[in-house]
């Protein structure tokens, strides 16, 4: 039988972080925030809409953090907490999304490109192009209290990737960052929220604490973080729908408390643009 993906090495650098096999934190993804329109995928939230979201999950009495607090929680703090993410690593973060979430004291983790520096979202066939933070922003970003966590290099499907491009999209992309904000990053998020054990192994064998997807198919661990997308069109009632949708499907929730111990359905990923 194949080692579980999510059990931690004794020596790892990341032991320190709780493991999420049994209980699911809720995990928003954010992408963009700026002008939602001509927006075809869906992944653009304008920034009035972020407060908005935020206030909602303010009057739930629930604080936005980055996924290593998240997981560092214990499981009363826990109850009170929802982990923020951000994918991509677009440099529209700087100028609209991180003085909203100090408005609210929330914290974020931003998965960042560290192969694409200054560059943008070029693996978006129908565009809009947006700008991706350059290594001087992303230090700006972590020195404003934000998690730095990596996304590979380029935004590329893992899945499909030889052992030695896999390799490198996990461990290169690792080193860089921490050249970059002198941090080790302890977060990675798989591109297109896909992963299965070959990829969950490489991540955790790069040094890693963690792995967001969206959907995983693959057993759920702290290597495979489901996560909730949220878009322009999440108002409160939209936003607890998906909540509750998340307490069936990983068998945890807020306000209502977590789920039963040992809860953790496979699901199907889901497609699409992430």
């Amino acid at each position: 039988m194949a080692a579980d993906p999510s059990a931690r090495r004794a020596d790892s650098p990341f032991s320190r972080l709780r493991p999420a096999a049994r209980v699911q934190p809720w995990i928003l993804t954010y992408h963009s925030v700026g002008d939602p329109r001509h927006d075809p995928y869906g992944i653009t939230v304008s920034p009035g809409r972020l407060d908005r979201q935020l206030a909602w999950l303010r009057s739930r009495r629930l604080t936005g953090v980055g996924v290593s607090a998240l997981l560092r929680a214990d499981a009363c703090a826990r109850q009170r907490l929802v982990g923020l993410t951000f994918d991509d690593g677009y440099a529209d973060f700087v100028q609209e999304a991180l003085p909203v979430l100090r408005r609210y004291g929330c914290t974020a983790t931003v998965f960042v490109l560290p192969g694409r520096p200054a560059g943008s979202n070029a693996w978006d066939p129908l565009g809009p192009r947006k700008p991706l933070l350059t290594a001087r922003e992303i230090r700006h970003v972590a020195d404003a209290g934000m998690e730095i966590g990596s996304h590979g290099l380029l935004h590329r499907h893992l899945t499909a990737l030889t052992d030695e491009e896999l390799h490198a999209e996990t461990h290169r992309s690792r080193e860089l960052i921490q050249e970059i904000t002198g941090t080790a990053p302890e977060g990675f998020c798989y591109p297109y929220g896909t992963v299965d054990r070959r990829v969950m192994d490489a991540v955790r064998e790069a040094g890693y604490g963690y792995g967001c997807a969206l959907a995983p198919a693959a057993p759920l661990g702290a290597f495979a973080l489901p996560r909730t997308h949220v878009s322009h069109a999440d108002r409160g009632v939209r936003l607890r729908v998906k909540e509750l949708r998340h307490a069936w499907r990983y068998g945890s929730g807020y306000g209502s408390g977590y789920g039963p111990e040992g809860v953790s359905p496979t699901v199907a990923p889901t497609g699409g643009h992430r």
